[in-house]
């Protein structure tokens, strides 16, 4: 479970700073960074964290289905959101919640998806480049790595001009690493030298498997079997997250590939509300990463840098009333007419679907209500 000599790190789980080479070459990139962002990075990571625990809470009571938590992972999510750029495109699991926050998709948007009122929940084209949550494991990294291919193709890459300056990034757990659609986007990213960054995600669990039996090796190696670079990175170091990212961003920038990031970190909670860690998992491993809480390393730095109480009260009451508010809207939502579902399906008129839609609307109307004592 300890890091290993080649995990990145600039955070020690007391929040104190990593001195030596790690230090010198990325420091730099943390140094570049206004106050603002840094209480940017922890006001994102605490607030996700209450809004996620509520959302849970929820779906306990019946608001949805499904519910997927991210408690634990926020920092890597955070750091290397933030370490993108605007243009960029953004292709999410569905676990990605501090990064569609940052990318100006609210947690109610997730909720609705998840409650089945909404076929995918958001346009990216109006939310900063941020596409739909993808469910189906590891599709989306062929959906990243098509987007990317797409940017050279339009001559961006492929001519040597980077004036667009665009790169696409894809989010993914351990276990897409054992699904051929991700092996496969690694393929044709190498071979067509699209600039996609993949990161990795590695919570140690794909459900109830672990890690360790998923590979034998550090995944961050299996990039190598491509050329693609890679980093193994300390998931809850929301720094070394930035530093990282943006590094290797800046790389497929450049025309020379993709880029490759496994970041180290912990699913605190369940795979989803409809999973029961308690009946594989360990709880030595878990009070293990518990006690390396990214938020709470993170504050540990800032209070170090100078950071007042205040700004932490602050933030603690923000998060107390986004969290009233997404309670009182997920109550109001409405129940969508069972109509909708045929709806926006396709972009075309599609015979089979519209087959079905009329069936259903037979099938509603066969049923007759009758008065009182019928």
């Amino acid at each position: 479970m300890p890091l290993s000599k080649d995990t990145l790190q600039l955070l020690e789980v007391d929040g104190s700073l990593v001195q030596g080479p790690v230090y010198d070459q990325y420091w730099p990139y943390i140094e570049a960074l206004s106050h603002d962002t840094l209480q940017l990075m922890y006001r994102t990571m605490a607030v996700v964290r209450e809004l996620d625990i509520e959302a849970g809470n929820l779906q306990r009571q019946g608001q949805m289905a499904l519910w997927v938590p991210a408690i634990g992972q926020e920092a890597c999510q955070v750091g290397s959101a933030l370490a993108s750029r605007p243009q960029d495109s953004i292709f999410p699991a569905y676990r990605e919640h501090s990064v569609a926050r940052l990318r100006g998709v609210s947690m109610l948007q997730i909720v609705r998806m998840l409650r089945g009122i909404t076929h995918g929940g958001w346009d990216p084209k109006t939310h900063n480049n941020f596409h739909l949550y993808t469910l189906v494991i590891g599709s989306h990294t062929l959906h990243a790595t098509g987007y990317a291919m797409g940017i050279g193709l339009d001559g961006s890459v492929a001519t040597g001009d980077v004036n667009t300056d665009e790169i696409s990034m894809v989010y993914f757990g351990d276990g897409a690493t054992s699904q051929g659609d991700t092996h496969e986007a690694m393929v044709f990213a190498q071979s067509y030298q699209a600039p996609v960054l993949f990161f990795l995600q590695n919570n140690h669990w794909a459900i109830s498997t672990p890690v360790r039996v998923q590979s034998r090796t550090p995944l961050a190696q299996r990039a190598a079997g491509y050329g693609i670079p890679s980093r193994q990175i300390d998931g809850n170091d929301a720094l070394i997250s930035y530093a990282v990212t943006r590094e290797m961003a800046d790389q497929a920038r450049s025309g020379v590939g993709p880029q490759f990031i496994e970041a180290l970190t912990y699913r605190i909670g369940a795979h989803t509300t409809s999973d029961d860690p308690t009946k594989y998992r360990d709880e030595d491993e878990l009070r293990f990463w518990t006690e390396r809480d990214p938020i709470t390393r993170f504050e540990a730095f800032l209070r170090a840098q100078g950071e007042q109480d205040s700004f932490f009260q602050e933030v603690g009451e923000q998060a107390r009333d986004e969290v009233s508010d997404l309670r009182k809207e997920v109550l109001a939502l409405p129940t969508p007419e069972p109509s909708e579902m045929f709806k926006h399906v396709y972009s075309a008129d599609h015979a089979p679907l519209q087959a079905e839609a009329k069936w259903f609307a037979d099938y509603e109307g066969s049923f007759v209500e009758e008065g009182p004592g019928a």
